[in-house]
C-alpha cells in the first residue's frame, strides 16, 4: 500500500488543517530520501531551510526544532521513505506580512523513490525562475515547460537564461564531464542538496571541478552529462536539443561513488534521546 502521511507542526494533519493550505503559494521546502531513518546531507537541508525562512519571513526555526519535526514525522513510518518539508507562515500569499506570525512546518511522508537509470533527452527552453537560489512553491512554469518538452518528444526540459547559458532542469541540477573535470554550469540557479554533496565529496577526493558558462551550441560528443536531485546523484543524459552527447559511463560512476561516501545522518539526534 502506498505511503501517504502529512504532518503539521508535529501532529498528523486533518482536513481542516490542510484546507487553508490547499492553494497556498508562499512557502519554501526541501526534499530528501530517507534510508534506514537517515539522510545524506542533513546539515545542508537544515541550512537551506534556515536561509530561505530568513529571506522570505525574516525569521527561522532552530535546526533542533526542524530535526525534531522530521523525526516525529517518521516515527511510525517505514525506515525508507521520501520526505518533503515545507515552511510557511500565515496569512500566506497576497496578504500583508505579520512580523509576529509563527512559522508552520508541513511534512509529507511518501514512498521512497529510485528513478530508472535510463538515459534521458532534454529540450532546451528559455526560462529563469524567480528567486532561483530558493526552493519555493508555486512554480507553474516548470510543469508547463516540462509538458512542452514532452510534447516535442523529449523526456524533460533544460533551462537557459537570457544570455543562453544553461542553468538547471525542471527539478534537477545538471553536471557535465569533458573527460578530465566535472563542469558545473555558471548561471543563476538552485544549488541543490545533492549537487552540494557531490561538490564537497569530489573536492575531498581531489577530482577536478570547474564552474563556467555552458551553452547548448558548444556541446557535442566530447561531453557527457548527468542530472541529479534528491532521487539520484546521477541520471545519464544522452541528448540535449539536437546534440547527442558522449559516453556517460565514467561520469555516472564517478558521481555515484562520490555520493556514496557521504555518511547518512540519523533524523533523530542521538544526543536528544532519553
Amino acid at each position: 500500500m502506498p505511503i501517504s502521511e502529512t504532518h503539521l507542526n508535529g501532529n498528523r494533519a486533518t482536513a481542516d488543517d490542510l484546507a487553508p493550505l490547499s492553494f497556498a503559494g508562499y512557502a519554501h521546502f526541501t526534499a530528501m530520501q530517507v534510508r534506514d531513518l537517515a539522510v545524506r546531507g542533513l546539515d545542508l537541508h537544515l541550512a537551506r531551510l534556515r536561509a530561505a525562512s530568513a529571506e522570505l519571513f525574516g525569521t527561522h526555526l532552530p535546526d533542533d526544532r526542524i530535526r525534531e519535526l522530521l523525526s516525529l514525522a517518521v516515527q511510525k513510518a517505514p525506515e525508507d521513505v521520501s520526505l518533503t518539508c515545507y515552511v510557511s507562515t500565515r496569512p500566506g500569499e497576497f496578504q500583508r506580512a505579520d512580523p509576529n506570525a509563527a512559522l508552520d512546518v508541513l511534512i509529507k511522508v511518501t514512498d521512497p523513490v529510485t528513478p530508472a537509470p535510463d538515459p534521458v533527452t532534454l529540450a532546451v527552453l528559455p526560462h529563469q525562475r524567480h528567486l532561483p537560489h530558493v526552493k519555493h512553491v508555486g512554480e507553474v512554469a516548470k510543469t508547463e515547460l516540462l509538458r512542452r518538452a514532452n510534447a516535442e518528444g523529449f523526456d524533460d526540459a533544460l533551462f537557459t537564461d537570457a544570455s543562453g547559458r544553461i542553468s538547471e532542469a525542471t527539478i534537477w541540477n545538471i553536471a557535465f564531464w569533458d573527460g578530465e573535470s566535472v563542469i558545473w554550469p555558471q548561471a543563476d540557479l538552485l544549488d541543490g542538496i545533492t549537487q552540494q554533496i557531490l561538490r564537497r565529496r569530489l573536492a575531498e577526493q581531489g577530482i577536478p571541478q570547474a564552474t563556467r558558462p555552458v551553452r547548448a551550441m558548444d556541446l557535442d560528443d566530447r561531453f557527457a552529462a548527468a542530472l541529479m536531485n534528491s532521487w539520484s546523484p546521477g541520471i545519464p543524459v544522452s541528448r540535449i536539443a539536437d546534440r547527442p552527447l558522449g559516453d556517460h559511463t565514467d561520469l555516472i560512476g564517478l558521481l555515484h561513488r562520490a555520493y556514496a561516501t557521504e555518511p547518512p545522518v540519523p533524523l533523530c539526534d542521538p544526543s536528544k534521546s532519553q
